[in-house]
């Protein structure tokens, strides 16, 4: 990845077509601090970087500075891959259509109706578990073919 592009918040802007100087006009902030930003001298706040998501229309931009800024978000979202629309609507009807073939809610219930996870529930809770991660992640791929 060339140098200029290594930092989310300027590769979005250039994405979007924007000179520091009318982004910073948009995003109602110096030019200082979008430099600041972009050269990795600072890290915007997340109220910042949702005006930049909105300004630039480029939702991944969310996604990217969550995973990369904050370590519990990171642990929990997903890394989202970069997929047509077709090819991110044809992943997730399989995911869901293997995912009730499964029966996986069925079981989930049948763990569930006692309150607790026994030892022997385990494996195929975790299993529904990682099942539905999965589907999360192509809904946020999806998500991402807005853009």
């Amino acid at each position: 990845m060339p140098e200029e592009y290594r930092n989310i918040y300027k590769a979005a802007r250039r994405a979007a077509g924007f000179t520091q100087e009318r982004a910073a006009e948009l995003l109602e902030i110096s030019v200082r601090s979008l430099a600041d930003y972009e050269t990795g001298q600072r890290t915007p706040p997340n109220d910042v970087v949702e005006d930049m998501v909105d300004c630039y229309d480029y939702q991944r931009l969310a996604y990217q500075h969550l995973k990369e800024t904050n370590a519990l978000a990171g642990r929990i979202i997903p890394t989202v891959q970069e997929r047509s629309l077709m090819e991110s609507a044809v992943r997730l009807y399989n995911r869901l259509n293997r995912f009730s073939a499964s029966h996986s809610v069925e079981r989930l219930l049948e763990i569930a109706e006692d309150g607790r996870i026994d030892q022997e529930e385990r494996a195929d809770f975790d299993a529904i578990v990682a099942e539905l991660k999965a589907l999360v992640q192509c809904g946020m791929e999806l998500d991402l073919c807005r853009e």
